[in-house]
């Protein structure tokens, strides 16, 4: 082949395909040659993607705006909301699209290429905890909205989010941060050229009380140890990371022990709910790159437990011991995601084709719930040692048919096995089960900076193993149905994205997503919640403008409609659904030594009960930075959150639950767990 012939082709491929051209995963995008423009702190210009609801955010927009915990970086996602009902130490609360996603069963989270999400986890169904992530480290946010792609698989019909980790740092740095209720900070972190390439450690240190009135007394440590370093066309990446932590947690309260008095906004029912977690991990990538091919591996082992205790209805059950209850694991789990892809030509269009396998088995022994009281155990419900692997082969083609349209074509299969050894004899057993998932994308354009986008695909998430098994209660050792162990998933999309404004990026994304079932198994009870299909559809705007090289703007609308597809009397709302998002920033840089950042988040009003009887209140915060370089060496920022110290709910529920003195059966009542006041943490900065 002729040098200018080969030129031209892997220009033509290289700017038709920008973002599968190399397989899997959030490091797709860094693979391809640097034709992409980059748009402030977006990596979502025309051309680099395949919906308009996917994009990256970079390490820039990441490191400029205050985070109250980190958690909140999924918030990078426009449409995301990210809360708390519980100690700090626990997994956050999310929303996106019309789902109350709890703690991360329908949206998909990587770290380096590693699944956050746990799969039969002791407290919920895709238990998504990102507490172990120093974000300060973090170089990218590679996120996709719906299950169009053939690399996502269990947990992604909302959304998947790759947070990639960077491989060097510019400079040193160590931090010390102080706030309110002792809160304290520490971090040091560094990369230092080792052979041929650079070793990157950071350590972080924390504390924290919080404003309530039983100190949270909230501690941890979080460290990494990375290695990479290339050869040729092979990329390689070693990982180590390791977290450990414990608190107290201020859990839910009900509405009315405040109104009358009886317990403080900031008070704990039961001051001794409490938990202690620990996470550590060893990960390897692989990336070779050549004209003709892309090889994409990577491998991971992570070794993590978690102990809880929670009381979220006091005396409803247990009317002289209380209702607290444990929940514990012990869990290891490994898995690999290898893939190929081919660069060629169909006809004298311009193809790629990529193929993938994945595989994931978890081992978790014991997984435990039981009954306590102020922590001390009272009985054991049940007691299960469960088994779970995965394989998935995944298919992608993409096809650059003529100037203005290209097709991405996609088949995934999973299948799943589910190994349940219980203390309950009937709910042992093993349950297997497969989905096939196909996914098709036409984008459209460029036309004058706009392009169109067309989005087809079915997805699924899986059930905890225990309830794929499960014949008995573990509490009342009533009779139950066994749940489904794949629900599967339908989504559909059109969108546009255009840049015909000079310094604005906007994209308008029309969605719909149906499930064959809300079945899930729930780790607080130990059995099933019965629930029906559903349907959600919605629309989504985004807008980022760069009004001046010194200050970018940001404004994401969300409104999305949830209800369930089949009829019954309790009403066809679903539960904590999420309707209106909206989230407003500016950035400012480098203003002399000066920088700063604003950030206004809201999320409207949601059904609590099925028969839209009982709704939510708003929640809207402002975060604020204010950032100043001393010399080359020493920064200064504050951060404040809550800026305009409103009183309102990170959470609200509605169910029955029991006080001292009140009847038998309970009180129906809004149960909530309030936003922090405003508070301030001063950061000083020592770059070396």
């Amino acid at each position: 082949m002729k040098r200018n012939t080969l030129r031209r082709r892997m220009t033509v491929l290289t700017a038709s395909l920008p973002s599968l051209l190399v397989g899997a995963g959030a490091g797709a995008q860094e693979e391809a040659p640097p034709v992409v423009k980059v748009l402030g702190h977006y990596d979502n210009s025309v051309g680099t993607s395949d919906a308009a609801s996917q994009g990256t955010v970079t390490a820039g927009l990441i490191a400029n705006r205050p985070a109250l915990r980190p958690g909140e970086l999924l918030e990078f996602v426009p449409g995301v909301i990210v809360t708390q009902h519980s100690g700090d130490g626990k997994a956050n609360q999310y929303f996106l699209r019309g789902f109350n996603l709890d703690h991360g069963t329908d949206f998909a989270t990587y770290v380096d290429g590693m699944p956050v999400n746990m799969r039969s986890h002791a407290h919920g169904q895709g238990y998504t905890d990102l507490n172990f992530l120093i974000p300060e480290l973090v170089s990218r946010i590679s996120y996709r909205k719906g299950p169009y792609y053939a690399d996502e698989g269990d947990f992604s019909s909302a959304g998947a989010a790759h947070m990639g980790l960077a491989d060097r740092l510019d400079a040193g740095t160590a931090t010390v941060t102080v706030g309110p209720h002792q809160y304290r900070r520490a971090l040091v972190a560094d990369s230092v050229a080792r052979g041929d390439g650079n070793l990157l450690y950071a350590l972080e240190l924390a504390h924290n009380d919080g404003p309530w009135q039983t100190p949270e007394a909230f501690h941890k440590w979080a460290g990494v140890l990375r290695y990479s370093f290339a050869a040729g066309a092979d990329k390689f990446a070693v990982t180590a990371m390791g977290y450990r932590a414990g608190w107290r947690a201020t859990s839910q309260i009900p509405l009315r022990a405040v109104t009358s008095g009886q317990l403080d906004e900031f008070g704990a029912q039961d001051p001794s709910d409490a938990g202690h977690t620990s996470r550590y991990s060893l990960s390897g990538e692989w990336k070779r790159r050549t004209l003709d091919t892309a090889w994409h591996a990577n491998a991971y082992v992570v070794r993590s437990s978690l102990t809880l205790y929670n009381n979220f209805t006091w005396f409803l059950d247990d009317p002289v011991d209380g209702d607290q209850f444990m929940q514990a694991e012990r869990r290891t789990m490994a898995g690999f995601d290898v893939s190929h892809t081919w660069f060629g030509r169909l006809g004298e269009r311009a193809a790629s084709t990529v193929v993938g396998v994945q595989g994931r088995f978890d081992h978790i022994a014991p997984l435990l719930l039981g009954a306590t009281r102020a922590q001390q155990p009272l009985r054991t419900y049940a007691s299960s040692k469960v088994d779970e692997a995965s394989v998935a082969l995944w298919l992608q083609n993409t096809v650059q048919w003529n100037g203005w349209l290209r097709s991405v074509a996609g088949l995934r299969h999973d299948s799943y096995r589910f190994d349940v050894d219980s203390s309950l004899a009937a709910n042992s057993g093993r349950a297997n089960d497969h989905v096939t998932s196909p996914k098709l994308s036409l984008v459209l354009g460029p036309w004058r900076k706009t392009e169109l986008f067309a989005n087809y695909g079915a997805g699924f998430h899986s059930n905890d193993a225990r309830g794929t098994t499960a014949h008995v209660a573990p509490r009342e050792l009533a009779p139950v149905d066994p749940v489904t162990p794949l629900v599967r998933t339908r989504g559909s999309e059109l969108g546009l994205r255009s840049e015909i404004v000079p310094g604005l990026q906007s994209s308008v994304a029309l969605w719909r997503l149906r499930s064959g079932s809300e079945l899930v198994f729930s780790g607080d009870a130990g059995d099933t919640s019965a629930s029906r299909g559903s349907k959600r559809s919605g629309i989504e705007w985004n807008n980022h403008y760069i009004a001046a090289p010194w200050l970018l703007f940001d404004l994401d609308l969300a409104y999305s409609r949830a209800r369930f597809t089949e009829s019954d009397p309790a009403g066809d709302h679903v539960p904590g659904a999420v309707e209106k998002v909206a989230s407003f920033g500016a950035t400012v840089n480098d203003i002399g030594p000066w920088s700063g950042a604003f950030q206004l988040r809201y999320f409207g009003p949601r059904p609590l009960v099925e028969d839209n009887s009982r709704r939510s209140s708003s929640t809207a915060l402002a975060y604020l930075r204010a950032g100043y370089r001393i010399n080359r060496a020493w920064a200064l920022s504050v951060d404040v959150f809550n800026l305009f110290d409103r009183k309102v709910s990170d959470i609200e529920y509605y169910y029955a639950s029991r006080l001292p003195g009140e009847a038998a059966e309970g009180v129906e009542d809004i149960h909530y767990h309030p936003g922090e006041p405003r508070s301030a943490r001063v950061t000083l900065r020592l770059t070396f």
